[in-house]
This record gives C-alpha cells, sequence and structure tokens, in this order.
C-alpha cells in the first residue's frame, strides 16, 4: 500500500480540540499500524453561509491541489462525510482513476439529501460509485442499502470505535474527589453539544421530575454552546422554575471526557436522532450505565439490556428511565455491555479497515 489521503469537513486544532476528534483518532490508529496518511480537512467549526462557503471553497481547492500533485503516490482516497466532503473524492476517481472509500455519520445521510434534490443526486453518485461505504451504525446501513441504491455487498457497519487505553473504568471516589464531586451525590451526565436536537431541554425537566425522588442529585452538562440562543433558553428555563443542582461544565479533552464518565452514576443521552451515539460506547467502555433515545445507532448499540432505552422527546420516559438507572436494580446487562464494547475496541476496528483497504488494493 502506497498511500492514504483522508479528507473530512471536522478535524480537531488547538482551539477546537474536540471537533472531529473522532476522526482524528481514527488517522492516529492508522499511522500506528504503518499505514502512510495525509489529510485534507477543515479545521474550523464556525456556522453561517458566508464561513461555510469561505471554508469549503478554500479546502476544495486546496484539496484538489493536492490529489493533482499526488495521484500517483495514492492507493485511495477515504473521505469522512458524503456530502461535501465526498464530492472530492468522486472528482479524484474520475478524472485519476483513484478508488475511494467513504464513511457516512448520520448527518449526511438524515439531513443534508433532504436539503435539496441536487444534493440528494450527488450524494447518491457519490455512495453508488465509492469502492465501499462505511456506515457507523446498522440503521445508516439499511438506509443506504434502500434509499440510495448501494448493494449490501459493499457497505460495512463499522463505528468509529473506542480507544479502550482512554476510556475505562476507574477508581470512582478517587476521581469524584479530583473533579470536585460529593461523593455520595447521584451525578446524571450529559456529553454532546448543546442543542435542541440533543433532547437537553427534556432532560433538564426529567431531572426536575427525579429531584422529587432524589434531592440530592446533580445534572452535570458537559459541551460546547454551538447555539448560544438555546443554551440561553435552557438557562432561562432552569431560573424561571428555580432548578438547581444542574451545572455547565463546559468541553473536556478526550482524558478528561474519561474521567467524568467514570465519576458518573449514568450517562443521559435524550438525542432526537443519533447516527452512531459515539459518547454512548464510551460510557460503556468508562462502565457507566447509559439511558439513550430509542432512535438511530443507539437502538441497535443498547440492544438487549446494553443499555436503557427511552422513546425520544418524552420526559416522563425520560425521567423513568434516569431512575431506573441510578436505582441499580440489574437494569443493565453487563456482560452484553462488555461484548459490545469489545466488538467495537480500536482493535477489532483496525483489523476491518485494514481488510477493507487490502481489497481495493488488491482490485486496482
Amino acid at each position: 500500500m502506497k498511500k492514504i489521503v483522508v479528507f473530512s469537513n471536522m478535524y480537531p486544532s488547538v482551539e477546537h480540540p474536540t471537533y472531529g476528534i473522532f476522526v482524528k483518532n481514527q488517522v492516529e490508529l492508522l499511522k500506528a499500524s504503518g499505514v502512510v496518511i495525509d489529510i485534507q480537512v477543515i479545521d474550523n467549526p464556525k456556522a453561517g453561509k458566508v464561513n461555510a462557503l469561505l471554508k469549503y471553497g478554500k479546502w476544495f481547492a486546496s484539496s484538489l491541489i493536492y490529489l493533482v500533485g499526488n495521484r500517483k503516490n495514492l492507493t485511495l482516497t477515504h473521505a469522512h462525510y458524503a456530502f461535501p466532503t465526498g464530492y472530492i473524492s468522486l472528482v479524484g476517481k474520475r478524472l485519476f482513476k483513484l478508488p475511494y472509500v467513504v464513511t457516512l455519520h448520520g448527518g449526511d445521510i438524515d439531513k443534508m439529501p433532504k436539503k435539496s434534490p441536487r444534493i440528494a443526486k450527488l450524494t447518491r453518485t457519490i455512495l453508488q460509485e465509492a469502492s465501499h461505504v462505511i456506515t457507523v451504525g446498522e440503521r445508516l446501513k439499511q438506509e443506504v442499502v434502500t434509499s440510495f441504491g448501494v448493494s449490501e455487498t459493499n457497505v460495512t457497519v463499522m463505528s468509529m470505535g473506542v480507544d479502550r487505553t482512554v476510556f475505562h473504568p476507574l477508581e470512582r471516589a478517587a476521581i469524584r474527589e479530583e473533579l470536585g464531586l460529593p461523593e455520595n451525590e447521584p451525578v446524571i451526565l450529559f456529553i454532546g453539544n448543546l442543542i435542541r436536537e440533543k433532547g437537553v431541554l427534556e432532560l433538564v425537566q426529567a431531572f426536575t421530575a427525579l429531584q422529587k425522588q432524589l434531592p440530592d442529585a446533580s445534572l452535570r452538562l458537559v459541551g460546547s454552546a454551538k447555539s448560544a440562543a438555546f443554551v440561553e433558553e435552557v438557562k432561562e428555563y432552569i431560573t424561571t422554575h428555580q432548578i438547581e443542582g444542574i451545572h455547565f461544565e463546559g468541553t473536556k479533552t478526550q482524558k478528561e471526557l474519561a474521567e467524568w464518565l467514570a465519576a458518573a452514576d449514568v450517562l443521559a443521552l435524550p438525542s432526537y436522532h443519533e447516527g452512531f451515539g459515539l459518547v454512548a460506547l464510551e460510557a460503556m467502555a468508562a462502565g457507566a450505565p447509559v439511558v439513550a433515545s430509542d432512535v438511530g445507532g443507539l437502538s441497535y448499540l443498547l440492544a438487549d439490556g446494553a443499555g436503557i432505552l427511552v422513546p425520544a422527546r418524552e420526559v416522563e420516559s425520560l425521567q423513568q428511565g434516569l431512575l431506573q438507572a441510578l436505582s441499580g436494580d440489574g437494569a443493565i446487562n453487563v456482560a452484553k455491555r462488555e461484548e459490545i464494547v469489545h466488538e467495537h475496541s480500536y482493535e477489532m476496528i483496525l483489523e476491518k479497515l485494514l481488510k477493507i483497504y487490502g481489497e481495493i488494493e488488491r482490485t486496482r
């Protein structure tokens, strides 16, 4: 294998260390195994039409120049997200006969094609011309096969994986002391972007109802305030209803997230939709019970008692799910949870990915 270039519209930087960290982690995993990789990525999370046009325009031009200069040294390209990122891989195939792999993360199938018929058509073309399509969840695979006409044999379900050297159980009392958390306080943890679609407001409402049974409980919200207006709405709700015990903890590094997960009594992930739900897998690896919406990849990840699934947007069901997890009454199938964590470990992910790359190289 000569060299691979990874294209991604999300990648971390010094200023934004968690932005697309899962892509960087996979790149580093591949490099450690001996694969030679270059990256052409966007590390600027700024939203807005003008920002989007500028950053995507600059990235596309840079990526095209890269392909022109390196086409003879490349085995294949690997795009994360179908559109717009996968489009540069499609261009590379048509201009230079470079095969490509595309990894789908959820929004590129659930949201992007619905923006316009042209994007939907391009997405279909990108997926159908790919040498292989990777989906982070089973539901996404079914969508790709049934709605975009991709052969089932050309699609592999493979999450971004969990690094068990980072996410694993820790001594709770010591970690809580380090984080300044009371030893006997029930801690409900949320990790993710603080946006409406993550079910944050419903979580606040469920927590409020839960306090009647567990007055000492606290809710810790960890993540980026991507929507300042929504965060203000949540804070106004908290103030208006005089809710105590809710703390906005800001963003954290991977190491810090692992500590918070090891210290928590339960991770809540009440998303409206979720391609896979990587943070739920990380919580499972850290030994934290997970209560999540029965949507997307979460429905498969937490099946058979590996976690507690509740209907999305239903506050009362969410409250009951949290109470069930906090009661510790055997609601979680620990053996099943461990089986799933092993299945999604970096070692297993690397094995699958290298097999896909190898098969493409052999058929060139």
